[in-house]
């Protein structure tokens, strides 16, 4: 069940990208300014779009309550095929043939990397000397990127800061996991008593800044596949150490597992190759 509510976030963050970026980007008036930022809410797919990311982070706590750290991020690389479908069903766009076949291998890897890797056991809490540790780790590696992000061509200003976003964003989803479980344990009043979701709260702030900040210094074929692929990898790496899921013990399993997971990986970056640049409908034929 937690691979299908991870399915279904990542199907909503493909809807909300979608439809804020349609709904952006059909201003007929081409407004600037605080004119664009009324147009927005103005703009019921603009607000629809909120709906789609709110569900997302919905869909993401329930599986990552259920589920494993290892296991739900890895799911969400499928974000990109969903928006791949979503701009050739909504939006009319023409997608190259490339794009699918290796939007499919995309998919397989992440399938085998999940079913052969057979991600098990673990802890449900960690300790307060692992949380600390994730805590230095994940936020002495954003911040040095961040700081790095300062210098040096827009392509590598947006990767430092992509790799910096993911890496949050990884600690992002231990901290929803958290949170989720002191509110089926405690409650509400519970939850608010505990430190995990104001961790949540400053932590998810952090990470879509420094997403919007790669997003807007350099191109998107390199921050997306940054922000794509280093989530998963922090991810698994904060699963074993705050949570102790392992793998399977077979040797060849394991293999496997990694070479699918390379897979995924690469289907990643072609993906963000071989689709189109710009999420838009194709323009009519001329007479």
């Amino acid at each position: 069940m937690s691979s299908f509510f991870a399915l279904l976030a990542a199907l909503a963050n493909a809807l909300n990208v979608t439809a804020q970026h349609i709904a952006s980007t059909s201003d007929p008036a081409h407004s600037k300014g605080w004119r664009f930022v009324l147009y927005l809410f103005r703009n019921p797919l603009w607000l629809l779009g909120w709906v789609f990311l709110i569900g997302a982070f919905v869909f993401q706590a329930l599986a990552l309550h259920n589920g494993r750290i290892s296991v739900v991020p890895t799911l969400l690389v499928t974000e990109l095929v969903f928006g791949l479908v979503l701009r050739r069903v909504w939006v009319r766009q023409s997608i190259r043939p490339l794009a699918w076949v290796v939007a499919g291998i995309t998919c397989v890897g992440t399938a085998v990397f999940v079913a052969v890797g057979e991600p098990q056991g673990g802890n449900p809490t960690a300790t307060s000397d692992a949380w600390w540790g994730a805590f230095l780790l994940c936020g002495g590696v954003a911040g040095l990127l961040t700081l790095l992000a300062q210098w040096g061509s827009p392509g590598r200003r947006a990767g430092c800061y992509a790799v910096a976003a993911a890496t949050v964003w990884a600690f992002v989803a231990t901290l929803i996991k958290e949170t989720t479980d002191n509110l089926a344990a405690f409650g509400i009043t519970g939850m608010m008593a505990r430190w995990a979701v104001y961790a949540l709260v400053a932590a998810a702030i952090a990470g879509t800044i420094l997403t919007q900040a790669a997003l807007h210094v350099g191109p998107l074929r390199v921050s997306q596949p940054f922000l794509v692929i280093v989530d998963p990898v922090v991810s698994i790496y904060l699963s074993v150490e705050l949570f102790a899921e392992h793998f399977t013990e077979n040797a060849v399993s394991i293999a496997l597992a990694a070479v699918a997971f390379v897979v995924m990986c690469v289907g990643v970056v072609l993906l963000t190759r071989t689709a189109p640049a710009t999420i838009a409908a194709d323009a009519p034929a001329q007479r």
